[in-house]
């Protein structure tokens, strides 16, 4: 389990809906200092928020970023990217890299150059990946396939830094209620609401977060048969 009494704690996407709340509880819950990272950080009303730039697609600035907060308990992998088309084949070519770069490839590299400092601290460390239902779903073409990508990343990183006493908690969730998810239809789960059950299960040694109902459906139905988790290929049987 890691505690965030004390914590130091690095947020991606601090700027945004989620990010804002995981900002909040963190320093309800006792953390001593809370980097608030983003391609353009905004100002916060309280001395233990540290504004940090980082852009995730940009190696150099997660290297500085990496440089900057040596202190870190607690890495936070929020920062993400959606899609404007469901279709894998109608997205553009910059949707696609947009989508691999923010949402995998950012999150795996933040892991990677944070996890000697983690490890190096002898526990009561962690790492969170914000993934989502849509991991278990691919009804969102590249914003699935990166999501899946990520959920078998931090499955890897969890087998690799458990040993080190880093703890990995993944967290799926559907439709959260901030500005991205505006348009979408359907429950929404509060973005308060999340944050607490992360923070919940982070403190109480878990591994993965299952937020929503949706996600716990998906998970179960991954041993379902093709034809049960979509039904249209069923339909054009």
């Amino acid at each position: 389990m890691t505690s965030l009494n004390g914590a130091v704690v690095v947020i991606t996407g601090a700027n945004g809906g989620i990010g804002g709340h995981f900002v909040r509880e963190a320093l309800a819950r006792g953390a001593a200092k809370v980097y608030a990272t983003a391609r353009n950080p905004r100002q916060w009303d309280d001395e233990r928020i540290v504004p940090l730039t980082l852009d995730v697609t940009d190696p150099a600035s997660i290297q500085a970023a990496a440089s900057e907060a040596t202190d870190v308990t607690v890495l936070i992998n929020n920062a993400g990217a959606s899609v404007s088309s469901a279709g894998i084949l109608t997205h553009t070519d910059e949707e696609i890299r947009q989508n691999v770069e923010t949402n995998f490839l950012g999150p795996l590299f933040l892991a990677r150059a944070f996890a000697p400092i983690l490890a190096g601290k002898g526990g009561n460390t962690a790492i969170i990946d914000i993934h989502s239902a849509l991991s278990w779903w691919a009804v969102a073409g590249i914003y699935s396939a990166t999501k899946a990508a990520l959920w078998s990343a931090t499955n890897s990183l969890r087998l690799e830094l458990q040993p080190k006493g880093v703890q990995v908690v993944g967290v799926h969730v559907g439709y959260v209620d901030t500005a991205m998810a505006a348009n979408a239809q359907g429950p929404k789960v509060d973005p308060a609401d999340l944050v607490t059950q992360v923070f919940d299960t982070l403190e109480a040694g878990g591994y993965e977060v299952l937020a929503d109902e949706n996600s716990v459906n998906l998970k179960a139905g991954l041993s379902a048969p093709l034809e049960a988790v979509y039904p249209q290929l069923a339909a054009n049987n």
